[in-house]
């Protein structure tokens, strides 16, 4: 599934193409995504320009003057920019016609999101959620009152989006290696130099996995129709038997709120 970094290569990918253009035609294909794509798409989209694109957590937020489309890349779902004049594939669900270009949402396995919010809905999927990971907010003090008496293993912990956005399977597992600290350490254990330690990682991880245009493991490209290659720097992720890149023992492989977890029991402590 798309994370953070993959996300934010999107948005940067799209924006500045997209930005200040008037959407002029929505063409919707399949409606049945995870939740269906609203009816009332092409009427409240039609002639409205395009004021800004943001990002909170894994969502994209395309802002017009009546509000907001939210997207959600699912599991294999992306959003790219193609010519007016290229014919659909298959997978390729809903077009967002700006004239000179085309914002097409491609999803094979229909996973993904795409809804219409109002200014004054209460029913949003952006409730409840936890702070950026890359803001100022999210800080080693701020970790640490946050996990004081929690049993919970630290990375089950940072991938809850209610507790801090955006740190998916892939980064949580890179993150905590870089930190040295163990995935199954009750996050409650962890004392102010390794919580300042722990951010400072989170924060290099994503930085670093931006700059590489995310990770690509099946489906995953950005806007541009090209893909990351952050997987290429992976201490940990996938690479389960394989000698860690730091003191050549085998990665581990465990299983965590069932998902896979590997690390190297050498390199990081409890």
């Amino acid at each position: 599934m798309p994370e953070l970094p993959e996300v934010e290569t999107t948005r940067r990918g799209l924006a500045p193409h997209l930005v200040g253009h008037t959407v002029r035609r929505v063409t919707v294909r399949c409606a049945q995504l995870r939740r269906p794509v609203p009816t009332q798409l092409e009427t409240v989209l039609r002639g409205q320009p395009l004021r800004d694109l943001t990002r909170r957590a894994k969502y994209l937020l395309f802002g017009f003057d009546t509000g907001i489309l939210l997207a959600h890349l699912g599991m294999s779902g992306s959003l790219q920019l193609v010519s007016p004049t290229t014919a659909p594939g298959k997978h390729d669900h809903v077009d967002l016609d700006f004239g000179h270009l085309t914002l097409r949402y491609r999803d094979p396995r229909r996973f993904g999101m795409l809804l219409w919010l109002d200014p004054a809905d209460d029913d949003s999927p952006l409730r409840d959620l936890g702070p950026e990971p890359l803001e100022a907010a999210f800080n080693g003090d701020w970790l640490h009152r946050q996990t004081r008496g929690r049993k919970t293993p630290i990375k089950t912990w940072l991938m809850d989006n209610h507790n801090v956005v955006g740190i998916g399977n892939i980064y949580a597992a890179e993150s905590l290696f870089r930190a040295r600290i163990h995935p199954l350490t009750p996050a409650g254990r962890l004392g102010p130099r390794r919580c300042d330690r722990l951010v400072q990682c989170i924060r290099e991880t994503l930085t670093d996995a931006i700059a590489a245009g995310g990770s690509t493991l099946r489906d995953f490209v950005g806007g541009d129709g090209q893909p990351g290659y952050f997987q290429q720097q992976y201490f940990v992720y996938g690479r389960d038997g394989e000698p860690c890149r730091i003191c050549a023992r085998p990665i581990q492989r465990i299983v965590q709120a069932q998902r896979a977890t590997c690390f190297c029991a050498h390199c990081q402590r409890r």
